[in-house]
């Protein structure tokens, strides 16, 4: 009997040990299958997570972020005790005993599984799992992938120790509302630093990674306080915080950003503007879209946000006076159905979603409620209650009718407006003491520009405003927008002209051009459709003539015009046609504001930038604009009176006569030229440029330091009006930029070079005065030692026929290798160059 009983046992322990022994050859074959061909979990020793980048103002303030993941990296002895423990606690209580898995969770899980016949089944995979899934697996439920996790885990264990395991799981984990890594949830949720978060809180963040897409603190409230108090306890139970925390502080509401217990993160950033996004488009070209949004940079700006106000400031109003004197009203588009305005709570959800521009200082979104036989009342965001709209603040303007044409004046609000529509108001307020006066209506102009200001001896941007508003146009018109220049280019003929021998009193005939262009004949004209005779060449630019220009373009080449403008940046290429000197090729903003920076700082070349300098995540420096070294800042101390000595190798695109001569003409630009508009209290040069037709309208100026430039125009050009120029639309908005610049910036005599001479002129006649002479018509010009002023024996006309304009219809004409023969009246022949020398002529500058 005990045989047989010996035996039964026998062949049962037989069994057992054969069927284990075949069990564990198929896990081994299968974990051996599984283990080939799987990806290294090596490379997460130099794992660098995707991070924030930020933008940083010149004082250091955070001013944008740009990211793919809302991530903000943090060492782990860095992240509180009180994180980790809230973590382990809800994911994996055994984390630092168990070598990449739990079995004993991993018994617990399949035990609860079996209980509730699959209707309950938690995970059961460790934080190192969770790690290898996140980094190197899918997420999809397969037993494959859980095999390799099994592998990978064990693996891991042997090469990272638990805190560098611990790292990569807080700062990679998803934790709902675009958020990844605990730093950044943290600021997500609380609008908190790690070190400040209460366990309640810690907990919360705990609780996400079982289901951040469905654990939102608002509509999943009550799940979501379950799931924390859970965490706590656990907490408790792992001896993590005391009986009597774990009570106090499972007793506490669920606080958030979302339940609008805490301010936004994002309400501290400022709204992000022309001048971020630009910086955002340049550095992704340099360093690549990835990094730029992933590599967590640190990126120091050059913009000065008080100067930056004051841009976007001067811009907005140029262009909404101008906008409000077309008198054409288009409002925003944007309605509000009837019955979304019962209820204020209904109409203050509907006007807060609605898509209109909110980073326009002092303009508020507001809805008309109900038009009475006179004004209307409007709901505007963010004031309490209801206001009034008078008649009378809508009598500027007229709506466009069906047929395209206006229609009269408003006279009365509901002439203009209809129940529902979304619009744009200000408040008006008393110039006396700034009181409120009432509510007035606004909208964003149909007309666009740019302004952008500069140092003129570093390059670095200090404001940029591409647009009237961001929010309604992201389109940068300082970077982006190629437009003609005008008069405003003409400034590099000159400069090229000086450095051919010309000089300011060089004597150019202000007399007609007829030239032979594949669209026929073109006569260019001045602005005044007069002509002047001979000129001296620094009234030429004052005045801003075109046929002085065309000619002195003419007599030095425009190849020579072409290589100067390419070295000055202005263009990459010009095409070397005749009305390319009057800025008829399109360049941007961005370009001429640099050029002009050259003739302000003595002509060396200066390199825009809109950054100082970009550290990685490291804090390692890959990029610094200034490369500039210094002699003796390491001394200890300097000697009284001394200063850092900067050795600079910059090079030099212009003489620096030349430049001088040049700034000197522009001065009088501003004094008695097109842009006598300016009134500044330190010396300024610049100058205006107008396109035929008034399509577009600049001004650039500076002073000694600064260096600033506007341009207006509709972004698909066309005519503004008689009464559109640089001088009256552009000049204003510099004036008021500048004004407030040169308050702290100050401002200085432009600085003379050596190796020159001042000489008495006439500037009407270009004849040469004595050294006691006075008066209005004397200027004292500069010019290089050796050179003589020149005097009215000798006058440039271009080799264009001297036409008097009287007799300009009466020619004939015939044909030669060198272009149009003309005979003048006074049977003078002269050559008008061949027609392709003349690129297309129907646009140009004007003044």
């Amino acid at each position: 009997m005990l045989r047989v009983v010996l035996s039964f046992f026998g062949a049962i322990f037989s069994w057992i040990v054969t069927a284990s022994f075949f069990i564990a050859l198929v896990v081994g074959a299968i974990f051996f299958m599984y283990s080939r061909d799987l990806p290294s979990h090596e490379q997460l020793a130099q794992y660098a997570p995707k991070t924030i980048s930020r933008i940083y103002s010149n004082e250091g303030r955070l001013i944008d972020e740009f990211a793919e993941e809302r991530r903000i990296f943090v060492p782990i002895d860095e992240i509180p005790d009180l994180v980790k423990q809230a973590f382990i606690s809800a994911e994996d209580k055994n984390f630092y005993h168990h070598h990449g898995f739990d079995p004993r969770g991993m018994a617990g899980a399949l035990v609860q599984a079996v209980k509730s016949r699959g209707e309950s089944v938690r995970g059961a995979s460790t934080i190192t799992q969770q790690v290898m899934k996140n980094f190197l697996l899918s997420s999809d439920r397969s037993v494959e992938r859980k095999v390799k996790e099994l592998i990978l885990a064990n693996r891991l264990e042997q090469s990272l120790s638990k805190d560098q395991i611990l790292e990569l799981y807080l700062n990679e984990i998803f934790l709902g509302q675009n958020s990844f890594g605990v730093a950044a949830a943290a600021q997500t949720y609380f609008n908190k630093p790690l070190s400040d978060l209460a366990p309640h809180e810690a907990a919360m963040l705990a609780a996400m990674p079982q289901a951040p897409g469905r654990y939102h603190p608002v509509r999943a409230k009550e799940r979501v306080t379950e799931r924390r108090n859970y965490v706590l306890h656990e907490m408790w139970q792992n001896g993590y915080i005391t009986e009597a925390a774990y009570k106090s502080e499972a007793a506490l509401p669920l606080r958030s950003v979302q339940n609008g217990d805490f301010p936004a993160f994002q309400q501290q950033l400022p709204p992000r503007d022309y001048f971020t996004d630009e910086i955002r488009r340049q550095l992704s070209r340099e360093f690549g879209s990835e990094e730029f949004f992933s590599g967590g940079l640190a990126i120091r700006a050059t913009v000065e946000p008080d100067l930056q106000a004051l841009a976007a400031r001067a811009l907005q109003r140029a262009l909404e006076r101008y906008d409000r004197g077309r008198g054409v009203w288009r409002g925003t588009g944007q309605t509000i159905a009837a019955d979304q305005l019962d209820s204020e709570e209904k109409w203050r959800a509907a006007l807060a979603s609605a898509q209109v521009p909110r980073d326009i200082v002092g303009w508020y979104p507001a809805v008309v409620l109900s038009l009475g036989a006179n004004d209307a009342v409007l709901g505007i965001e963010g004031e309490e209650g209801t206001a009034e709209l008078p008649a009378k603040d809508v009598q500027w303007a007229r709506k466009r009718l069906e047929n395209g044409r206006l229609g009269p004046k408003a006279r009365v609000a509901s002439d203009l407006l209809a129940v529902g529509d979304v619009v744009l108001v200000r408040q008006m307020t008393s110039d006396d003491d700034g009181s409120f006066v009432r509510w007035t209506l606004r909208q964003v102009p149909e007309i666009e520009g740019g302004f952008m200001a500069m140092d003129v001896n570093n390059g670095r941007v200090m404001a940029m405003q591409g647009g009237f508003s961001y929010q309604s146009s992201v389109f940068n018109r300082a970077t982006q927008a190629q437009r003609q220049p005008g008069s405003s280019f003409k400034p590099f003929v000159y400069a090229a002209a000086l450095d051919s021998g010309f000089n300011p009193a060089t004597i150019v005939a202000d007399e007609p051009i007829t030239v032979n262009t594949p669209q026929g004949l073109w006569t260019p004209k001045n602005s005044s459709g007069k002509f002047y005779g001979p000129t001296p060449m620094r009234t030429g630019i004052e005045q801003s003539r075109n046929l002085m220009t065309i000619r002195i373009a003419q007599d030095i080449g425009m190849d020579t015009v072409a290589k100067y403008a390419e070295r000055f940046g202005v263009y990459d290429q010009l095409s070397p046609f005749l009305a390319n000197s009057l800025g008829a090729q399109e360049t941007t903003l961005f370009k001429m504001v640099a050029a002009y920076a050259m003739f302000a700082n003595g002509g060396e070349r200066v390199e825009p930038t809109l950054v100082d300098r970009v550290q990685d995540r490291m804090g390692r420096t890959i990029y610094r604009h200034d490369n500039r070294s210094c002699v003796n800042c390491n001394q200890p101390t300097l000697p009284a009176g001394s200063a850092p000595s900067i050795v600079t190798n910059r090079e030099r695109v212009m003489d620096a006569i030349t430049a001088y001569q040049l700034t000197s003409m522009m001065e009088g630009v501003v004094k008695r030229g097109s842009g006598r508009g300016v009134q500044l209290s330190v010396p300024v040069a610049g100058k205006t440029g107008t396109t035929n037709d008034a399509k577009d309208v600049w001004f650039i100026g500076f002073t000694s330091n600064i260096v600033a430039g506007c341009y207006l125009g509709y972004d698909t050009p066309r005519p503004m009006g008689e009464d559109a120029f640089g001088g009256t639309l552009c000049v204003p908005v510099f004036n008021e930029f500048m004004k407030e610049v040169i308050k702290e910036y100050g401002g200085t005599d432009f600085a003379v070079p050596p190796g020159g001479h001042f000489v008495n002129i006439d500037r009407f006649t270009g004849a040469v005065l004595g050294p006691d002479a006075k008066g209005d018509n004397v200027i004292a010009e500069y010019f290089r030692d050796g050179q003589s002023p020149s005097g009215l024996s000798a006058v440039v006309d271009g080799g264009f026929a001297r036409i008097d304009p009287a007799t300009l219809p009466m020619f004939t004409s015939g044909t030669s290798d060198q272009g149009q023969a003309v005979t003048t009246s006074t049977g003078r022949k002269r050559v008008i160059p061949k027609k392709a020398d003349f690129g297309t002529l129907s646009s140009g500058g004007l003044y």
